[in-house]
């Protein structure tokens, strides 16, 4: 059996020695013609958050960085350290941890640059003689974002920027595909309403972005008369969605709070959203610094009071912080993932949205049907008091009906 030298321990022993990553830093040291200062705390700083191997080999790797005959400052070297393509590498983001919070660095572009790969797709994938105009369209976006971030206003989100250029894709394929027209000025009224007909339940969101974008194209002569002029969304504006019947409802809470089959991330949102109509959103930014232990409230998002929690929330909140206590993590969010551990952003969206897959039923659809429920049965205004909403947002919950057991009775004839 082989044995490390000076240590006395067999190989595998000393592939798990907590001493090997700050080892490996002052060996690193050693051979550097100009020691950096932070080495060794950057060691320190792996070592808390990876197991022993993999912190020797992101050592090692950072150790060919510092021994080219780039600049070692910590910006210079954060940038080279980042991979390309659309995961930036686990160095690089421990070195961005790392810088940020001593001040060192400034945070990478890492996010933008998503979101551009994201916007970019979705162009490339519009059929070919529709894209330069879709392409004018989407810059037009980021102009008027960039506008209003100067002025102070509201600007898109990555988000919404991303759902507009979807959208205006797939009526760029539909009109090829199924209308045989190549061009944005044969679009007809005609087309959009057989368009909007193809998802009924999205019509509104549709017809919005369809207005925004003829709006455009008609400025830039892409096209003569805007289709959408006169197109209204039919349909009643409150909520269609789906909501989960009470007998799955009890199912679901008998999973999460007796039941050791579920995932603590999992018990959490689905408590959460099910018993406090919380938002995905919500859930995956909810900080342990927003948790009130002695008079067991939290702060979700931007909900002006802290959240009372009830005695099976607060237990399935305390399995999460202890699932969250084995990861040994210093990421100021509750719910922590293998990517997020070592850094301080949130859980991804991704994530988040297939946490509740074993159920079968999606965070929206429990956040639905709790809100359907409150709005129903308690005064609309108070429940968008309590929750941060606009009241208009919580109108559309309401029934289009009224309890007949809630109503006086007639006197008997």
């Amino acid at each position: 059996m082989r044995r490390h030298a000076g240590l006395g321990l067999c190989s595998a022993c000393w592939q798990k020695h907590p001493d090997r990553p700050f080892i490996a830093s002052e060996n690193l040291a050693a051979r550097l013609a100009e020691p950096v200062p932070w080495l060794g705390d950057f060691a320190g700083h792996l070592a808390e958050r990876h197991c022993a191997s993999r912190a020797c080999t992101m050592i090692s790797t950072l150790g060919r960085l510092l021994q080219d005959e780039q600049p070692n400052h910590p910006q210079a070297l954060l940038d080279r350290a980042r991979r390309p393509g659309r995961s930036m590498g686990s160095l690089a983001r421990a070195l961005e941890g790392f810088f940020t919070q001593r001040g060192l660095a400034l945070p990478t572009d890492q996010a933008q640059r998503l979101a551009a790969g994201r916007r970019r797709r979705r162009i490339e994938a519009t059929p070919l003689p529709l894209r330069p105009q879709v392409q004018a369209f989407a810059e037009s976006m980021l102009r008027a974002r960039e506008r209003a971030l100067k002025a102070g206003t509201l600007p898109r989100t990555d988000s919404t920027i991303e759902a507009a250029l979807a959208i205006v894709r797939d009526r760029a394929r539909f009109l090829t595909s199924t209308r045989n027209k190549q061009d944005w000025a044969l679009t007809d009224v005609h087309d959009v309403e057989a368009f909007l007909a193809t998802i009924p339940k999205a019509r509104q969101r549709r017809l919005t972005v369809l207005r925004q974008y003829f709006r455009f194209a008609r400025s830039r002569k892409g096209v003569l008369i805007d289709p959408t002029r006169g197109v209204k969304a039919k349909g009643p504006s409150g909520f269609s969605g789906t909501t989960v019947a009470v007998g799955q409802q009890r199912q679901l809470f008998r999973r999460w709070t007796t039941s050791t089959d579920a995932h603590p991330h999992e018990a959490l949102l689905g408590i959460l959203a099910l018993l406090h109509a919380a938002s995905s959103s919500e859930v995956r930014r909810l900080r342990v610094d927003g948790l009130d232990p002695v008079n067991r409230t939290i702060r979700l998002g931007k909900r002006p009071h802290p959240v009372p929690m009830d005695p099976v929330s607060w237990s399935v909140l305390q399995r999460c912080l202890a699932h969250r206590a084995d990861q040994r993590t210093d990421n100021p969010h509750v719910i922590v993932t293998k990517i997020t551990k070592s850094g301080r952003a949130p859980a991804s969206t991704a994530y988040a949205s297939h946490l509740l897959d074993p159920c079968g039923v999606s965070p929206r659809t429990l956040r639905s049907t709790r809100l359907a429920d409150l709005v129903n049965t308690l005064d609309p205004k108070l429940v968008a008091a309590a929750l941060g909403m606009d009241p208009e947002g919580v109108m559309i919950y309401l029934a289009d009906h009224v309890d007949a057991q809630r109503l006086p009775q007639p006197p008997n004839t």
